[in-house]
């Protein structure tokens, strides 16, 4: 009799009941493109909300709202090919995304069993972005509107780069059990976007085409360094940038989350 009834109470305890959390992520984003080959070089803060569905001890859905900014600028850098081409450029970045996450042990705060576990996660988001550059007069201009790689000139298509899109987030991560109700998370997350222009940065330099259509303006922020210096201008056709490489856009935080239903029921954990 003894024995049936730790049994029972054993099974109780085991009992997962799916729940809600809320987090907050705080951490660090960087870019990787025709700007930028270096992981977490150039690195800015980000921040996120993230509402968490645990469906049971090793699945969970999650939706997130992230905002960062991202940059890389060679004007002053020390490798000469990069020091050549002289660009640079900033963007607001704001992110929705909806994920799967899958814990590779049983995961269950409140339960002494399950109070930790690595996770991977992917699914799907919408990003927004604008990339910048500064002209020479110090203000910051948008440059998709620009078409800085003759879009707009007789020789393109005439098309804008699309700044709202859609990537494939990717991620890793390490969930901790402080509490029955509080958790930290730590993550890494990469996305696999669809563009190159994150940067604004893809195919070719249009040289010295206003005859063709491109403002004085479009030639200045096409190539900075060219204004600048003459003796250093592009021409047209000179590589740019890769257009068989598409950006991405990262990030590494740590997330304090919250369960929201924390009521108990007899031995359950919940």
């Amino acid at each position: 009799m003894l024995f049936a009834f730790a049994s029972n109470y054993e099974a109780k305890a085991q009992q997962f009941k799916r729940n809600t959390e809320i987090g907050l992520l705080v951490g660090a984003s960087y870019y990787i493109g025709d700007l930028n080959t270096v992981h977490f070089n150039e690195a800015l803060p980000a921040g996120a909300i993230a509402v968490r569905y645990n469906l049971n001890k090793r699945f969970a859905y999650k939706a997130a709202a992230m905002y960062t900014n991202l940059k890389s600028d060679e004007r002053n850098s020390d490798d000469i090919n990069a020091a050549n081409r002289g660009l640079h450029f900033r963007s607001h970045l704001y992110e929705i995304s909806g994920q799967v996450e899958f814990n590779f042990l049983p995961y269950q705060p409140g339960n002494p069993l399950y109070t930790w576990t690595p996770f991977v996660y992917t699914g799907v988001s919408l990003f927004h972005f604008s990339p910048q550059a500064e002209n020479a007069n110090g203000e910051w201009v948008d440059l998709q509107e620009l078409g800085t790689e003759g879009q707009f000139t007789a020789d393109g298509d005439g098309e804008k780069y699309g700044l709202t899109q859609v990537s494939v987030p990717l991620g890793l991560g390490f969930k901790i059990a402080v509490s029955n109700s509080f958790n930290i998370i730590l993550e890494y997350g990469t996305r696999k976007t669809f563009s190159d222009y994150l940067d604004d940065v893809s195919t070719t330099f249009i040289g010295d085409q206003i005859t063709a259509g491109a403002s004085q303006e479009t030639i200045e922020m096409s190539d900075p360094i060219g204004v600048l210096d003459p003796t250093r201008a592009h021409s047209k056709g000179d590589q740019r940038g890769d257009p068989g490489k598409q950006d991405w856009y990262s990030f590494a935080g740590v997330t304090l989350s919250f369960k929201l239903n924390t009521n108990t029921k007899g031995c359950d954990y919940q």
